[in-house]
């Protein structure tokens, strides 16, 4: 009896693995075929399960001609539609992660409000069997389309130019492949292979456009678990759960247990989502690129007195209006945390419903008195303490996002919301029996909505800070770019956790203003589906807006109110699909169109240019300046000598090192490298720094001193070993063997942003500013995040690097990339640091910008800061450097003078 029922048992387990075995495999191909994670793949199942059931059930065709035109026509031209009209402008404008992520979503959510609108939201149990409940069946379909694929991408032509394409589509092209051909190959099969899944699961589980989506995003864990990459591992972690989920049910311990392992039974490939995107290393590596960043759009004029108007004109509603109404604000405070997470921090967060959700749950607890270790407490009172609980649960999805980005933190964050969703929500030992009511003296509609304008204008108060003031402006920076603001010091991982939490406290804060104006908690309301059309519909308005999320909460309960469902999930479906053309929301579409209609200035020929420069030659002179004189020499920032190094004070070099135009620069080079085995005080020292992964040695043993009033340079060819030892003294790379030292401190295993505060600085080969801050504030950002809290820091780099006139207010984004120069290095600089590295410091400037750069650059080596510089234009390296590395196969081969090693190495 018990091995005929481990018998059935497996063969239903098998049955289930098999259909998320045709999820995993369609999911690996399009991403190795377009590098997109599909997460419109359950949605695209959803739809053609309806169609094969319109055609078959509804119009009575035959089921072999029905499935033939679902799965070998629709199917495959839903898939080439989503690839020529979504995906492919988005892979020409760059392929940007967060845009690829949010028009995927946005396909998801279109679908799934189109479904709604088409078939309604009901569940519909007479879909037609395509085949068997015979697990034999499904598995050998699994199993063909696996060997299928495999031997096609292994041993043919167009696998080679899959593989060509996935590694660099650029190259790809170049090399003569139709990068779009094999692209659109790829999502006809992804597409298939989804219709396929929805069709064969359709008679077993409930069909609505919200159930199936769900279900078979869960099932992405057996994709994640094969890393996107290899689908015999795809088949076998499907198979495999499936088979462990099926045994689960025969378990029935006594206890608190019991309910626990039915969840997990029930819910096996949640669990192993949650594992597979929040323990297994990330996917792909075109999710780790930084975020692009548009600059602020200042809000309409007026637009917020119109909004005030609006939000007070319900209070002249009454019966069902007004009560539609009370939703708006309610949901307005949750689409506003992921204005905070999203917007000003630039994560990517898709549980925010879970949040929501577990603050209305937390609420009822407490104000019915079953919240253990609690008292019962008034609903405001019970209000106050959800929040507070709930904020550290933001934790669960900041902690992942400390090492994880794009399509990977977004996987980790969906996991989230959905195991909060299966593990807490559907359970009926947590939610049986719950109502919950409003606070005493706000029980009418009217009243009640008053209450939560308040609330509301707190919440907008709240999170009008975050933008404002050295909080929002290193929010900012962390958001336009990460590894920049951590180079800054911001304490990036600290703050991806804060704003994680305060998104928690938001999110909890509107869910339970929610769930006391529904009066009851309902678990729908907080779904994963409508969590990710929660974050849709903040994107597609502006993620950073406030303003934004308002419009959105008011369209997303209006057109939902009166109309069937599905049209506000419709609507911002089609927004989301385009966000990639306008990623700054609508405001910045209307500011783009307007400036196309504007009367555009006529750009000069090549020669016409050329002729144009010599006459402002003439008539500027030979410097650029009317008067034809030179230009003041750029002198240090007053107050930056005699400043105290991690061993106590040191005095600024005097003597040969002086900076003065016009020196004798040889009498300034010492006579032999000074890589003493014990650092002096001051200097940033390198000893025995190795590094090596995938079997390949970058640096062996390398030793290197960056002494204070000192510049080194280090120069080699590519693939040296430059920037892995750059990468190892400014922290973004811990070496496998030897030691970084500042002073006498070992700082080898000390973040970047720590090692900033210390009193080291750096910038980047490919700059890194912050477009969407002004250049004041970008300067501003390291001068409130470096070594000493100056506030007259930022306004004196302004003015050493010429930033101090009417650029100072201009948005980064769109500078000349000299300007951006500039930039850079003045933020690096107004954190007072006693230590620059500066990575091709020269790179995108022209001559007259290089001698500026230059002359700076002494200045401060003589003002008494240590500079280390890695540069390829060894005329710069050979007027500036004190001393000279040179670098071969991850060893420094030659040190000494910049005059003795670079003359011989030009010899």
């Amino acid at each position: 009896m018990s091995g005929s029922l481990t018998y059935d048992l497996t063969l239903a387990g098998l049955s289930v693995g098999g259909a998320a075995a045709l999820t995993g495999i369609g999911l690996v191909v399009t991403h190795r075929a377009t590098g997109v994670l599909n997460f419109a793949h359950g949605a695209i199942a959803m739809v053609c399960a309806y169609l094969l059931r319109q055609f078959t059930v509804v119009w009575g065709w035959p089921l072999a001609l029905g499935a033939a035109v679902t799965l070998l026509l629709v199917a495959p031209a839903i898939g080439m539609a989503l690839e020529r009209f979504v995906f492919r402008p988005l892979s020409v404008l760059g392929g940007d992660p967060a845009q690829t992520l949010v028009a995927s979503l946005g396909v998801f959510v279109l679908l799934v409000g189109g479904a709604a609108l088409v078939w309604g939201t009901g569940a519909r149990a007479d879909a037609p069997t395509l085949v068997s409940a015979d697990p034999w069946g499904q598995l050998a379909v699994a199993v063909a389309l696996a060997v299928g694929v495999g031997g096609v991408t292994r041993w043919t032509r167009f696998g080679t130019e899959l593989r060509a394409v996935v590694d660099d589509r650029s190259l790809a092209v170049l090399g003569g492949i139709d990068a779009d051909r094999v692209a659109a190959a790829g999502w006809a099969f992804g597409s298939f292979t989804a219709g396929l899944t929805g069709v064969l699961l359709a008679p077993y589980v409930r069909l609505d456009p919200y159930g199936m989506p769900l279900l078979v995003m869960e099932v992405m864990a057996v994709a994640v678990a094969a890393r996107m990459r290899s689908l015999p591992v795809a088949v076998v972690v499907a198979l495999g759960l499936g088979v462990a989920q099926s045994q689960l049910t025969r378990l029935h311990p006594a206890g608190w247990a019991e309910p626990l392992l039915q969840a997990v039974g029930a819910n096996l490939f949640v669990v192993a989502l949650l594992v597979a995107a929040l323990v297994l290393p990330g996917i792909g590596d075109r999710d780790v690129l930084p975020r692009t960043a548009t600059a602020r759009v200042a809000t309409p004029p007026g637009a917020w007195i119109v909004a005030v108007v609006l939000f007070l004109l319900p209070l002249g509603l009454a019966g069902s209006d007004l009560h539609t109404s009370v939703q708006v604000p309610a949901l307005g405070v949750v689409l506003l945390s992921l204005v905070v997470v999203t917007g000003r921090g630039g994560q990517i967060s898709l549980g925010q419903a879970a949040y929501a959700g577990l603050g209305a749950l937390f609420t009822a607890l407490l104000a019915a008195g079953r919240f253990p270790g609690l008292p019962r407490l008034p609903e405001l009172a019970a209000l106050a303490v959800a929040v507070a609980l709930v904020a550290p649960l933001g934790v669960l999805t900041g902690w992942p996002a400390i090492g994880r980005h794009g399509l990977a933190l977004a996987l980790a964050t969906f996991a989230v919301g959905v195991g909060v969703s299966r593990f807490v929500f559907a359970q009926p030992y947590a939610t049986s029996g719950l109502s919950l009511d409003r606070p005493a003296g706000f029980d009418g509609d009217r009243a009640y909505y008053v209450l939560e304008l308040g609330l509301l204008a707190a919440a907008l108060l709240a999170t009008g800070a975050l933008r404002r003031g050295r909080t929002g402006r290193a929010l900012a920076a962390m958001r336009d770019h990460a590894s920049g603001a951590s180079a800054a010091g911001v304490r990036v991982p600290a703050l991806k956790l804060t704003a994680f939490v305060a998104g928690a406290a938001l999110a909890a804060l509107g869910g339970g203003m929610l769930g006391m104006g529904l009066r009851a908690f309902d678990a729908t309301a907080y779904d994963p589906v409508r969590g990710l059309l929660w974050f849709a519909a903040v994107v597609v308005l502006g993620a950073d807006s406030a303003l934004g999320a308002l419009a959105a909460a008011a369209l997303l309960v209006g057109l939902d109110a009166g109309a069937r469902g599905g049209v506000a999930a419709a609507l911002f479906g089609v927004l989301a699909v385009f966000v990639g053309r306008f990623p700054g929301g609508p405001y910045e579409a209307l500011r783009t169109a307007t400036s196309r209609l504007r009367p555009r200035r006529a750009t000069p020929t090549p020669l016409g240019a050329r002729v144009r420069r010599r006459l402002r030659a003439v008539e500027t002179g030979p410097t650029g300046r009317p008067d034809g004189t030179e230009p003041e020499p750029a002198a240090a920032p007053p107050g930056a000598g005699d400043r105290p190094g991690p061993d106590g004070p040191t005095r600024t070099p005097r003597g040969p090192k002086a900076a003065t135009p016009g020196r004798d620069t040889t009498s300034r080079r010492p006579s032999a490298p000074h890589t003493p085995a014990v650092p002096t005080p001051g200097s940033l020292f390198a000893r025995r720094i190795r590094v090596a992964y995938d079997g390949f040695t970058a640096l062996d043993g390398v030793d290197l001193e960056v002494r204070p009033g000192w510049v080194t340079a280090v120069v080699g060819p590519n693939g040296a070993g430059k920037s892995t030892l750059f990468h190892c003294l400014a922290g973004t790379l811990r070496p496998s063997h030897g030691q970084v030292l500042f002073g006498e401190r070992d700082i080898t295993r000390l973040a970047a942003h720590a090692r900033t505060r210390l009193g080291i600085a750096r910038t980047f080969q490919q700059l890194a500013v912050f477009p969407s801050l002004t250049v004041a504030e970008n300067v501003q950002v390291g001068a409130e995040q470096g070594r000493i809290a100056d506030p007259a820091a930022a306004e004196r780099a302004l003015r050493l690097f010429g930033l101090d006139g009417p650029v100072r207010a201009l948005p980064a984004e769109g500078l000349p990339t000299g300007t951006l120069r500039r930039v850079e290095l003045a933020r690096a600089l107004a954190g007072s640091p006693h230590v620059l590295l500066l990575d091709e410091p020269a790179a995108g400037l022209d001559t007259a910008e290089v001698t500026a750069l230059a002359r700076v650059l002494r200045a401060l080596a003589a003002d008494g800061t240590a500079l280390l510089v890695v540069e390829h234009d060894l005329d710069l390296v050979a007027d500036l450097a004190d001393v000279v590395h040179v670098m071969t196969a991850g060893r420094v081969v030659t040190s000494g003078p910049a005059g003795h090693v670079l003359d011989r190495g030009r010899g």
